[in-house]
């Protein structure tokens, strides 16, 4: 993958609309103003309103599934613009992708 690597303060949402917020655990690796976010890290989804039918079905987290494949930080996996994650609900079913609507420009990873 390639791009602009995604940092803390990013600006993610679920394809419904839900805002995703980041954890981190990374405090040693900065780009672009803020700290690196890898595949390990959690991003939890706040209000979806997805619903299948009259059920609620909002998405919850997100689970990264392409990674950036050149670049690690403590030996896990950074994310980039380009990067793939699917948002899940709370039975971890996947409903559709997250979408990356801002993020620095400053450092590009691959």
């Amino acid at each position: 993958m390639a791009g602009a690597s995604l940092n803390q303060s990013a600006t993610l949402m679920c394809p419904h609309g839900g805002t995703v917020s980041i954890v981190t655990t990374n405090v040693r690796t900065k780009g672009g103003g803020g700290y690196v976010v890898t595949q390990g890290d959690v991003f939890l989804v706040a209000g979806c309103p997805f619903a299948i039918g009259p059920a609620p079905s909002p998405c919850v987290k997100v689970q990264w599934v392409s990674p950036d494949t050149a670049v690690t930080v403590g030996g896990t996996p950074t994310l980039s613009q380009s990067s793939v994650g699917l948002c899940v609900n709370g039975l971890q079913a996947p409903q559709g992708p997250v979408v990356v609507v801002a993020t620095q420009t400053q450092v590009q990873s691959r």
